[in-house]
């Protein structure tokens, strides 16, 4: 059998970014399903309320402190996250390496701020449906923090091994775009659970 050869590829990139990257597809598509997810426990925790005489049920409405703490964390950073999607298109690996040291520490300062949140509900998981969904909608939002911290913290060792190079770079892109999706979706969570109890008094 006779092979010919139509064009040599060899020239073309091995890896891209953005729109031209695959896995930017496939966190987009996961954005979509876990923001669903979200959205629906919402909107039961409101429609709880909606029904409910007063509200919350059986608790005050949980601390600010912590919860607001862990907020200015995400939101300074949005100044981190920004740069290393900028910095992951130059390939400056230096650059890159120590970005992505301080987001897995501003993960790891996250998921502690996180634990002392949950003592400041004022309500277990399994006292009634109001502490159900604040535990439930909480450890969600958490599954993504962790998940998030430990690819960082992988992607930060390789950084520092011979496989830091090509798409590795791109990988730092999609990091740094998953930790925008724990922000975004972070910033009405805190709105509802925080927030909303203390101007909604119930029916």
């Amino acid at each position: 059998m006779r092979v010919r050869v139509v064009q040599d590829l060899e020239h073309l990139e091995t890896h891209a970014y953005g729109l031209r990257m695959t896995t930017w597809w496939g966190t987009l598509a996961f954005f979509g399903i876990e923001g669903m997810a979200l959205a629906l426990a919402a909107g039961s925790y409101l429609y709880l309320a909606w029904l409910s005489p007063v509200w919350p049920l059986s608790a005050p409405p949980p601390d600010l402190l912590w919860s607001s703490l862990f907020t200015l964390v995400l939101l300074l950073s949005l100044i981190p996250t920004s740069l290393l999607m900028r910095i992951a298109h130059t390939e400056d690996l230096v650059k890159v390496r120590i970005l992505l040291i301080i987001m897995t520490l501003v993960g790891i300062l996250a998921c502690g701020l996180r634990v002392m949140e949950f003592t400041t509900l004022h309500v277990r998981w399994d006292t009634n449906a109001y502490g159900s969904l604040v535990w439930f909608i909480l450890a969600l939002h958490t599954t993504h923090i962790v998940t998030d911290v430990i690819d960082t913290a992988v992607l930060t060792v390789m950084m520092f091994t011979r496989h830091a190079k090509g798409k590795r770079f791109s990988d730092a892109e999609d990091d740094g775009l998953y930790w925008y999706f724990v922000i975004i979706v972070w910033l009405p969570i805190y709105g509802l659970l925080y927030w909303f109890p203390r101007f909604w008094g119930g029916n």
